[in-house]
């Protein structure tokens, strides 16, 4: 057994002397995910250590563990399963159609799986869109391919025609694969099927490239994401350095969130400066990103620079409310915008640029899923499968703190997961970077 003494970190002494990182350090706020010195990480992240010291059971907050039951709800010789992608495109869709269909039909003997084609609207009859056999043989070396099988598509659809079609077809079990949206229409669904007491289980997969549904440690198809990302900044960095201060302006995909930003910057340590849509940044000025962009180039000849979509939308104005299906509001290319701003401020200047844009979005989504994604995929499919069996249902599977675990949907969609300015991963990228916390 592991008792306190055993975690005491052995200290030569007193600390006596600033750090040179003080600047940063003083600027953070304490956070979720700003561990202060002060803190301590808790060694068991299970309740059994508070229940073994007295605390209540049912007073102790927790998710139900993920895993097979040892007595599930649904007879499998007599059920019906559906799976949907819905979204954008991300890497580890088929994965996890494969893994889905697998597990159904040789672990649980489940032999009647329907896939579903172009995301909600496959279940609406006015789309006409097929509804697709998934057999063992039909799906075994999908995962070699990037997409996915099935179609996608965004937009919300009307919740009862989803359920009139599950009903009419016997569907017993809906696995969808999909990111916040997906799952707030996921929600819906689950909310007609108990007006219609129905027993339909709803279990959801999480799907979003860019890592941003909360209580989930990571996404599907991140890894991936960040690794294809990570080779283009590197690319941008060999043309950056091959010509008279060259500067290599890399896009990223991140409407909320810069989490694929700030994950690639720090693959190869390239980047130079990181834009993302959580730290605000003012372009002009002194100390504004431009001045210091070109202080950068003037010093070292070159720079890489890597914004997420989502940064700098403040500058460019808006877009008078408009939404595309899912109801995002439309942004702004923050790429071409700054592309423009950089080379009029060093033509200003009367400084040589010699700027190459890159932007991967399609090709980091569009890939087939790494070996890491390809195992979690295949690992978040199984308990998918296990907890649809055991009755469970408007949950999504995560793993949280290492362990799989469900998550209710409404929790799932209350929040979304954002880079913390004052967390260790943006200090990471700071100290990477070496640019300042705040431009101007």
């Amino acid at each position: 057994m592991v008792t306190h003494e055993d975690l005491v970190v052995k200290s030569l002494g007193p600390c006596r002397v600033d750090s040179p990182l003080l600047p940063l350090l003083e600027q953070r706020k304490r956070s979720y995910y700003n561990v202060d010195e002060s803190d301590r990480v808790l060694f068991d992240d299970t309740a059994s250590a508070l229940i073994a010291r007295g605390v209540p059971a049912d007073q102790v907050p927790g998710f139900e563990p993920a895993g097979p039951r040892r007595r599930i709800f649904f007879d499998p010789s007599k059920t019906r399963a559906g799976i949907v992608t819905c979204g954008g495109l991300c890497p580890g869709f088929n994965d996890v159609i494969r893994a889905l269909v697998m597990e159904l039909h040789f672990a649980y003997g489940v032999h009647r799986i329907h896939g579903f084609c172009n995301g909600y609207q496959g279940f609406i009859p006015k789309y006409k869109r097929p509804v697709l056999e998934l057999t063992s043989q039909y799906v075994s070396r999908i995962n070699e391919l990037g997409g996915t099988i099935l179609g996608t598509s965004r937009g919300e659809q009307d919740p009862a025609e989803i359920v009139d079609c599950l009903e009419r077809m016997g569907i017993n079990v809906l696995f969808v694969i999909g990111g916040d949206g997906t799952l707030r229409g996921a929600q819906a669904i689950c909310r007609e099927v108990e007006a219609r007491n129905a027993k339909i289980a709803v279990v959801g997969i999480p799907k979003t490239i860019d890592n941003d549904i909360m209580y989930i440690d990571q996404s599907f198809g991140f890894q991936t994401a960040f690794s294809v990302a990570a080779d283009v900044i590197r690319t941008a960095h060999a043309e950056a350095k091959a010509s008279p201060n060259g500067v290599g302006l890399v896009k990223l995909m991140g409407r909320h969130s810069g989490l694929i930003a700030c994950y690639a910057s720090l693959a190869h340590n390239d980047a130079n400066f990181v834009l993302i849509p959580e730290v605000p940044f003012a372009l002009d000025g002194e100390r504004g990103f431009l001045e210091v962009l070109k202080s950068r180039v003037r010093s070292f000849g070159h720079a890489v620079v890597v914004v997420a979509e989502g940064a700098g939308q403040d500058l460019m104005g808006g877009h008078g409310g408009q939404a595309d299906a899912s109801g995002n509001a439309k942004l702004g290319d923050v790429g071409v915008f700054l592309k423009d701003k950089i080379a009029e401020s060093f033509a200003a200047s009367r400084l040589e640029l010699n700027l190459k844009y890159f932007d991967p979005s399609y090709m980091v989504r569009s890939v087939k899923a790494n070996p890491f994604d390809a195992v979690f995929c295949l690992r978040l499919a199984h308990n998918a499968v296990h907890a649809a069996m055991a009755g469970r249902t408007e949950v999504v599977v995560s793993r949280w703190h290492g362990r799989f675990v469900l998550l209710p949907i409404p929790l799932a969609v209350r929040d979304r997961h954002v880079v913390d300015p004052n967390g260790d991963l943006w200090l990471s990228v700071l100290e990477s970077t070496g640019q300042p916390p705040v431009f101007g």
